[in-house]
């Protein structure tokens, strides 16, 4: 499972590339952690990682300040996250990774697309990226690719969740199809593209 303090950096960076906190918002340390029910120890954790990534400005006994975020930010990020998700794939190909628990899970997400439970496809989308991380075994890459996650990137606009969902959907199936028959470079480049498109759907939102 993903570490609490991990999955509510996750939270809150995903909010902050979507624009749900834009430049100059104030985040209150003890208001987070009511919303997220969580105590606040891993939201101060979580606002300390975002701080050493440049997307807050921590104040002193008042929570933290969102930076202003551009473009080269956001693709800075997004092209690390495709150098080291498509090395995990490659690995996870080369290892013999088990994916067919996962594909069973895809394959039933795949005949209801039009019935998509946002909760069941973010955490199926997690348990993917999370397997393949795991098969690459590389402790320090599994690290950094958990300092790095902000779940599915939505894009932006009517309908964009379900188009986002649907076409992660038909990816994370290919992915895993090269992964299974040991398709490393086919896998890393099926990666490649995957996360490319999330990228092009934040990058969006700041053109």
């Amino acid at each position: 499972m993903m570490p609490v303090r991990v999955r509510i950096t996750a939270i809150l960076r995903k909010a902050i590339y979507s624009g749900e906190y834009k430049s100059g918002d104030e985040l209150s340390l003890t208001d987070i952690a009511a919303r997220l029910g969580v105590s606040r120890t891993p939201v101060r954790e979580a606002l300390q990682s975002l701080e050493a990534e440049g997307l807050i400005t921590l104040r002193m006994n008042k929570g933290a300040i969102v930076n202003t975020i551009d473009r080269k930010f956001i693709r800075d990020i997004f092209e690390m996250r495709i150098l080291l998700e498509a090395e995990a794939a490659c690995r996870a190909a080369k290892n013999g990774m088990e994916t067919e628990a996962l594909l069973e899970r895809l394959y039933t997400l795949r005949d209801h697309l039009d019935a998509i439970d946002r909760a069941d496809y973010e955490t199926l989308n997690q348990d993917i990226h999370m397997a393949i991380w795991q098969a690459a075994d590389n402790h320090q890459l599994k690290n950094y690719l958990l300092e790095m996650w902000n779940g599915p990137s939505v894009g932006h606009g009517e309908n964009a969740a379900d188009t986002h969902f649907r076409n992660s959907t038909y990816e994370h199936i290919a992915i895993l199809h090269f992964i299974r028959d040991g398709k490393a470079e086919e896998a890393r480049k099926a990666m490649t593209q995957h996360i490319s498109r999330s990228m092009d759907n934040i990058l969006a939102r700041y053109s």
